[in-house]
């Protein structure tokens, strides 16, 4: 694979999935033994009063900017979690007021893209599948996408990210992987919960990208030790990391993205004869998918010429890529070598997080995309914006480095899972976790958030994830699929944004109740 810069691959880390590179030399430094215990920093949490016009209503809410310490075995504390909490205040009792518990993914994103993009209560202003340009940004109210109108919200920054950090004894790399962060966010959240008093109150995890990978191990986490949950929201979701490897002799990747492939192609009038339709085109080509192409590609080298070149003319109406690319592919492309080629005429390079943007090419002759255009058109904003909001509105952290990303994280995370059941290494998996915590609560509803222009967490792979739970059937109802015309950050389209919101807020009342 081309090799990426390490600006880009910190934004394709905290914006989504992507496949880890050995630890750099900031891993390795972060891994490295202190020379003294770290200083314990006081839990002093800044508390300012606003309000917020949601639905013609006037809402006035707490924001609580702080820190929790977590502590070992031995009850030391070794890691400080930064949050930003939003508490409606008024009439009524908080106690039993839903809680969303919201957070990124990467692994080493902070959650100020959801923050400042989606659910807080002020919103950065970003172009829609453009290039934001650089500072001054605009910062507005987030009518839009808040979701105080529903619930109180928790803004998490997991060890290493934000200001979070490990302290006294710890190690950053510590709470980087799997179950040692799954450990760390369970153990905010009860402390939270508790601190709070909101043990009555109905609860939500809301993650993103590997947020969702971590959803399915938390909540069942969280279930286990006794706090049972309403719902997960899943907003781009992976549960099963064999779908994005495109690992050597593995078919399934390729099946999965084909979809993508087809919304990117159809986006950009690549296709030749261009349906009117994409909700039926894209059925067309699931369908294809699923059947025809899989098929053929499990013939491998079995496959007979006259099947391959049926294939392959389907896979040139679908994908807007020429037949002699197609074909010197054996039928498989994966996705760094489609955003490449799919407009190497024009001297772009397609979007990763969301396929509508684009970007120039660094060198037209590459196989692969060198960077995301998507990730350096938003990132800089998110970056500012936060840094400002944060000091300025919340009064927090004037003399701290907020790290919105951190890829040392990413780089050196441990994908291995305690007590795994397979004698041979296989792709990380939480699908089990997400079917033990719903059949162990059957009242636990998930609402998954796909993205149809999502090339970091395809679609069609959400959908395969979700339909291959082992679930008993009543309790499939449980599981509600939503899509949007955007890409992995679906909320940076306006409309996109007001429809994630409907929903989740929908999805809040009907879990809780109300």
């Amino acid at each position: 694979m081309t090799k990426l810069s390490l600006t880009t691959l910190a934004a394709l880390l905290a914006f989504g999935l992507f496949a880890q590179p050995k630890p750099d030399q900031d891993a390795k430094a972060a891994d490295a033994k202190a020379d003294a215990d770290k200083p314990i920093p006081a839990e002093k949490p800044s508390i300012t009063e606003h309000t917020i016009q949601l639905a013609s209503q006037t809402l006035a809410y707490t924001a609580t900017a702080g820190t929790i310490l977590l502590k070992n075995d031995k009850g030391e504390p070794n890691a400080s979690v930064f949050y930003v909490a939003y508490t409606r205040s008024g009439p009524g009792d908080a106690g039993t007021r839903p809680l969303a518990f919201i957070y990124n993914g990467g692994p080493g994103g902070s959650s100020a893209p959801q923050h400042m993009g989606a659910f807080g209560p002020k919103r950065v202003i970003t172009l829609d599948a453009g290039s934001t340009p650089p500072a001054p940004y605009k910062m507005v109210d987030n009518t839009t996408g808040c979701l105080l109108n529903v619930a109180d919200e928790v803004f998490i920054d997991p060890v290493g990210t934000g200001f979070s950090k490990a302290v006294g004894k710890g190690e950053d790399k510590q709470f980087w992987g799997i179950d040692e962060d799954v450990k760390s966010l369970a153990q905010f959240i009860n402390s939270y919960v508790s601190r709070n008093n909101r043990w009555n109150s109905p609860k939500f995890l809301i993650g993103e990208s590997y947020g969702t990978f971590r959803n399915a191990a938390l909540v069942n986490n969280l279930q286990s030790q006794g706090m049972d949950f309403n719902g997960v929201v899943m907003i781009s979701t992976v549960l099963d990391l064999r779908t994005l490897a495109f690992g050597p002799g593995d078919d399934l990747p390729y099946i999965v993205y084909l979809p993508s492939y087809a919304a990117a192609a159809w986006y950009h009038k690549a296709l030749k004869d261009r349906p009117a339709d994409l909700s039926a085109f894209l059925k067309e080509v699931r369908q294809f998918a699923a059947n025809e192409y899989a098929a053929a590609l499990m013939k491998g080298s079995k496959l007979d010429a006259a099947e391959r070149a049926r294939v392959l003319q389907k896979l040139v109406r679908f994908t807007g890529l020429s037949e002699d690319y197609l074909s010197k592919a054996d039928l498989r492309v994966n996705a760094f070598q489609f955003m490449a080629e799919l407009q190497r005429s024009t001297g772009l390079v397609t979007g990763r997080l969301d396929a509508r943007f684009t970007g120039y090419a660094f060198d037209r002759l590459s196989e692969q995309m060198e960077y995301d255009p998507m990730s350096t058109s938003v990132f800089g904003a998110f970056v500012s914006s936060f840094n400002r909001y944060v000091r300025d509105d919340l009064k927090y952290g004037q003399d701290q480095d907020y790290k919105l990303l951190n890829s040392a994280a990413g780089g050196a995370w441990n994908w291995k899972r305690a007590g795994g059941g397979s004698v041979f290494p296989v792709s990380p998996n939480v699908e089990e976790d997400l079917t033990h915590a719903m059949i162990s609560n059957p009242h636990l509803k998930v609402q998954v958030e796909n993205g149809l222009y999502d090339f970091a967490t395809p679609f069609f792979g959400a959908e395969y994830t979700m339909d291959h739970l082992d679930l008993p059937e009543k309790l499939r109802a449980n599981i509600q699929m939503e899509y949007y015309n955007a890409g992995h950050m679906m909320y940076l389209r306006e409309a996109d944004l007001q429809e994630l919101h409907g929903n989740i807020s929908n999805f809040i009342r009907n879990a809780s109740g109300m």
